[in-house]
Parts: C-alpha cells; structure tokens; sequence
C-alpha cells in the first residue's frame, strides 16, 4: 500500500499488537507513529508505554518507520493534536489509526482509493471507515456524505488539515455571529455543539477532535462514510481515557468487508437523513447530559473530559 499509516500508540500494548497485525497485513510503505509518555502517578505505566513501543520494532515488511514520541505525558489535546501537525509535515496524506481502532482490511483499499479520488476536491475533508447508522442502509453506493467526521480510523490531506487550529481561535467569531446557526439544522443541535465548543475553547475538554470538527464545519467540508461500518473500536472499558462504558452501543460494533470495486456516488450531497439519526441516537443533548450525571454518580467523570463513546 503506497498511502502512509499514521499510528497513534500510548499503554495499550494488548491492543496496539491487534491493529498493529491488521497494518502488517496492509503493508504500508511508510509508518508514522505518534506515542505520549507515561503519567508519573501512574504506576506501571512506564513499562506499559514501553512494551506498546516495542511492538512497532517488530516491522518485518519493506517499510520505513518513522516515530515522534514523547518521554514526558503531554496528554490527550497536545499530544494528538501536535502530532498529526508533524505528521503532515512528512506526507500530503495519510490514514490514521488508533491503537483501540481495529480495521477491516477492506479500510485500507477504501481510504486509499479515495483520498486519491477526491484528492483535488476541496468540498472533502476526511473520510472515514466508521458507519454509525446500525443496518440503516443509506444509499447503494459503496459511501455517502455527511457532517460528522467520524474518527475511528479515518483519512485525510495536508489541505484540509492546515484548516485544523487546537485552540479554536475562530470559535467567539463563529459563536458571537451565530454562525452555527446556519450549520445546523435545528436547536437541539445547536445547544449540544456551543456547549461542546464553548467547554473546548475554555479549556475543559482535553481532547482535540471537537476542534477538528469545528475546522471541517466552518470551512463547510463534507466527510465520506462507508456503507457498512469497517472499524470497531475494541477499547471500551476500565482503563480507556474516554471510551469507559463497555455497555455503549458502539462499543465493539462488527467490521464488514467493503464490496470491490467501490460504487461511486454520482452526486456529492449531504445525506441528511443519515445525518438526522446520527445527531438522535449518538449527539442527542438530553442523552449527553444523563450520560454525564450518570458517570459522576459512579465516581469516573473527573470534569475535564467526555466519554468519546459519543463519538
């Protein structure tokens, strides 16, 4: 496979080697891997990071490695958000994994036709192997459009990165205008993504997908989305930084092989009813706000993250 990987590792090492085996099976020719530190209060942590470094030393296919670890914990924001910066300062494109994001190998074929199709099409900004729509077939092509950029497993160029800003500088312009008011479609949505933003832009959030969101949103990008869902994310449970409800309804959702050749669209539109059920069943506020309640009541929300299960 000629697309470079980026690989995002951390303390996993249980899960790093299973999406590290479904990589090697795709062979890419070039590997990005992006590693935080370890937590000083953290015991045993160290060895962790250093055991699920070692598995990318095990690289046994014509493959140039290319790593940015970090030796002291820059957390969540920084660390992802700095080193997908480095990592498109390497490469024009590239898909990138998580170490809790297991493929199909289908993904792989998938991304890169794509980011090749659409490569020049500046309507585009990610494309992702996530299908959220639970047997709802949307469409009989192989992909559809959409407002969420989905981020278990995805793809994506230079160009539309260097939209990505971590701190949200535009947010009190696009807020103070009522901007995302033109975005969405309806209050409810409005109320979940100012709260979302708001609690970013202020620093309560360690985390740096928000902020990519709101990059695709403001430059009106659309992401692709398979028709079947070719990434299960397997990290759901104690342990996870944000995934922390094995019970989620996207926890562990079963992997398809993509049909080949892909089925192209002959249009690029929103498909808003696929969109209407993502905000029902994954962003609703309501939903969100008894999540919340529910986790604090149980001791595991802190007050500076959410669970990423919504996403």
């Amino acid at each position: 496979m000629k697309t470079p990987v980026a690989f995002i590792i951390f303390n996993q090492p249980d899960l790093t080697e299973k999406v590290f085996e479904a990589i090697r099976q795709a062979q890419p020719l070039r590997l990005l891997v992006i590693a935080d530190g370890p937590r000083q209060d953290k015991i045993g942590e160290a060895q962790k990071c250093a055991a699920t470094r070692a598995i990318i030393d095990r690289v046994d296919w014509d493959c140039e490695v290319i790593t940015n670890y970090s030796e002291t914990n820059l957390g969540c924001k920084i660390r992802l958000s700095s080193g997908i910066d480095w990592v498109f300062e390497q490469v024009e494109e590239a898909i990138i994994l998580e170490d809790d994001c297991l493929p199909d190998p289908t993904f792989f074929t998938f991304c890169e036709e794509l980011l090749e199709r659409y490569r020049q099409d500046t309507r585009i900004m990610c494309i992702s192997g996530n299908n959220h729509q639970f047997g709802h077939q949307r469409t009989s092509d192989s992909y559809y459009f959409s407002r969420y950029n989905h981020i278990w497993g995805w793809a994506t160029w230079r160009r539309a990165w260097q939209h990505y800003d971590v701190d949200m500088n535009l947010w009190n312009t696009i807020h103070n205008g009522e901007w995302l008011q033109d975005i969405l479609d309806n209050n409810a949505e409005i109320k979940i993504w100012q709260k979302s933003f708001q609690d970013v832009f202020d620093g309560k959030v360690d985390t740096w997908d928000y902020q990519w969101t709101f990059a695709c949103w403001i430059q009106s990008g659309l992401t692709i989305l398979p028709n079947v869902n070719l990434i299960s994310n397997i990290g759901f449970g104690i342990g996870a930084t944000h995934t922390i409800d094995p019970n989620s309804k996207l926890a562990n959702i079963p992997i398809n092989s993509i049909a080949l050749p892909l089925q192209h669209p002959q249009f690029i539109v929103r498909n808003s009813a696929a969109d209407s059920y993502t905000h029902k069943n994954i962003f609703d506020f309501n939903l969100l706000i008894r999540l919340k309640n529910a986790i604090a009541r149980y001791g595991i929300y802190r007050g500076n993250t959410y669970p990423r299960s919504i996403w």
